[in-house]
C-alpha cells in the first residue's frame, strides 16, 4: 500500500500575488503499511463513501470520478437502481473538507469524516472512496485558520475569474473554503489542488471562525430546510445535490455551527427529550419501527404550524424529494417516537 501522491497548490499562504499561482509538490513516499490515520483533502464537490471498495456499478461511475458529476449520477439512476444503493452507502463529504485515512486497498481508501459523529467510530464517520478523489496538499492545510468561505445556497460554482464568466465547479451547500480576498461580488478562496478560484459573494458568508457562525433560531433551520423542498432523495446523501433524511437534518445545523450526530437513530439519542405538545420549529421529530417502539428509522425538522420538512425514503414504486408536510398526515405518522431539541 502507498500513500495518495501529492498535487499542485499554492505556493505560499501568505503573499497574494503567490496565492494566485501553483508550484508542483513532489510525490511523497508512503510506508509499506498504514501504521497509523493520515490527513487527505477531499478534492471533488462532493464524495460519496462506500461501505466497502468496489461496490460500484456502471451507472455510478459519475460518482466515483475526479471530477464528479453529482446531478448526471442522480438524474441517471431509475428507481430501483437509486433504491439498490440502500445499506451500500456511508455518507458524503464536501469539497476542500478533511479526512483522516484509516486504510488502503488498491485503488481505494477508508477515510473517517471529521464533524460528522457517529458511535461507529471516535473520529468521524467511516467509508471507503476512491484514492483519486483526495489530495494530499503541502499549503491548503496551513490556511486552516483563515476566514473561510461558507456556501449557504443549495449549490453555487467556483469561477476561474472575478466577474464569474468561466465556471470551474459546482460546490454544495455547506462546503467551506479558505478566503484570501474579498471584492464587492466574490469572494477569492483557496482550493485543495487547483490554485485560487472566485466564489459569487451573494452564495456564501465569510466567517473568522466556525464559533463566529451566529447562532440560528429554529426558523433560522427551518428557512434552510425548506431550501431543499423536491431535491432527490439518496441514501446517504449530504449536500445539495440530494440527501436522506439524516443527511439533511445533519447538513442544516452544521452549516449554522452545531454539529449533530449523522445518523437518525443517534440524533433521536442525544439533544433535549421534547413532548409532542411543546414541539418547536427547528426541534427534530423521530420515527420508528413497531409502531414507534422499535429502532428508529427516519427524521425531519418540525417546522411550525403542525407542519413538518423532511427527506422520505423512496418507496418500492415512488420516487421521493425533500417534502413539507403536516405531521399527522405523514406516512411515518403511526411511527411517531419523539422529539429532540438542539437549541
Amino acid at each position: 500500500m502507498t500513500r495518495l501522491p501529492r498535487r499542485t497548490l499554492l505556493a505560499t499562504p501568505l503573499v497574494l500575488g503567490s496565492l494566485l499561482t501553483t508550484t508542483p509538490v513532489a510525490r511523497a513516499a508512503g510506508p509499506a503499511d498504514l501504521a497509523e490515520p493520515y490527513t487527505g483533502y477531499v478534492d471533488v464537490s462532493v464524495a460519496t463513501l462506500w461501505v466497502e471498495p468496489g461496490r460500484q456499478r456502471p451507472v455510478d461511475l459519475p460518482s466515483i470520478t475526479n471530477p464528479v458529476d453529482l446531478r448526471a449520477w442522480t438524474a441517471g439512476m431509475t428507481l430501483a437502481e437509486r433504491r439498490w444503493l440502500i445499506g451500500d452507502l456511508e455518507t458524503q463529504a464536501t469539497y476542500g473538507q478533511r479526512v483522516l485515512v484509516l486504510e488502503e486497498s488498491g485503488d481505494w481508501v477508508k477515510v473517517v469524516v471529521p464533524g460528522q459523529p457517529t458511535p461507529r467510530h471516535a473520529l468521524g464517520y467511516p467509508g471507503w472512496l476512491p484514492k483519486a478523489q483526495l489530495t494530499d496538499p503541502t499549503v491548503f492545510p496551513r490556511l486552516a485558520g483563515r476566514p473561510f468561505a461558507l456556501v449557504e445556497t443549495p449549490t453555487t460554482w467556483l469561477y476561474d475569474d472575478p466577474r464569474r464568466t468561466r465556471r470551474a465547479m459546482e460546490l454544495s451547500y455547506n462546503t467551506r473554503l479558505p478566503v484570501l480576498a474579498r471584492l464587492d461580488r466574490a469572494v477569492l478562496v483557496a482550493t485543495p489542488s487547483d490554485g485560487t478560484k472566485w466564489l459569487a459573494a451573494s452564495d456564501v458568508s465569510v466567517y473568522a471562525s466556525s464559533a463566529d457562525i451566529p447562532r440560528p433560531t429554529g426558523p433560522d433551520l427551518v428557512a434552510a430546510s425548506r431550501m431543499f423542498l423536491g431535491l432527490p432523495y439518496l441514501w446517504a446523501g449530504t449536500a445539495g445535490f440530494a440527501f436522506d433524511c439524516s443527511g439533511l437534518t445533519h447538513s442544516v445545523y452544521a452549516a449554522h455551527g452545531i454539529t449533530i450526530p449523522r445518523d437518525a437513530q443517534d440524533q433521536a439519542n442525544a439533544g433535549t427529550p421534547v413532548a409532542r405538545e411543546q414541539l418547536a420549529p427547528g426541534d427534530l421529530v423521530f420515527f420508528a419501527r413497531n409502531n414507534g417502539t422499535g429502532r428508529v428509522h427516519h427524521v425531519g425538522m418540525y417546522a411550525g404550524d403542525g407542519y413538518l420538512v423532511d427527506a422520505p425514503t423512496n418507496t418500492d414504486t415512488e420516487e421521493s424529494g425533500v417534502e413539507y408536510v403536516k405531521l399527522d398526515e405523514h406516512r411515518y405518522a403511526h411511527e411517531y417516537a419523539g422529539a429532540r431539541r438542539y437549541l
